[in-house]
């Protein structure tokens, strides 16, 4: 798959909230993900660990109420895309927040990604 092709997918993916999916199949098993300095767990390495971070999210929130997922953009073996998301995590106020996403691909996989907001 070219990068334009898995960007594609993937925004197709966590359009219908298929994140999991997307993991397992556009993500290379040595995948890295790179989260804000303010985060808990700054960067997760390997397929299986971004799977379990994956989850771990989905048991934080009390209530998914609504999302959005831009238009890819793609620069070579790199893509970025926004996401946003109305959200309720256990024991807080409802909120939304939004993220710039950026991707690196190599060999037809997602080898790192990091997030900005």
């Amino acid at each position: 798959m070219t990068t334009q092709e898995i960007a594609n997918r993937l925004v197709e993916l966590c359009r219908i909230g298929q994140n999991v999916q997307a993991y397992k199949e556009l993500f290379s098993n040595d995948a890295v993900a790179i989260e804000p300095e303010i985060s808990p767990v700054r960067e997760t390495k390997g397929l299986e660990a971004l799977l379990q971070k994956a989850e771990m999210f989905g048991e934080m929130l009390e209530a998914y109420h609504g999302g959005s997922v831009s238009e890819p953009l793609v620069a070579g073996d790199f893509f970025s895309v926004m996401m946003s998301m109305d959200v309720t995590f256990k024991g807080q106020a409802r909120r939304t927040e939004s993220e710039i996403c950026v991707y690196e691909v190599k060999d037809g996989k997602i080898v790192k990604e990091q997030f900005f907001f």
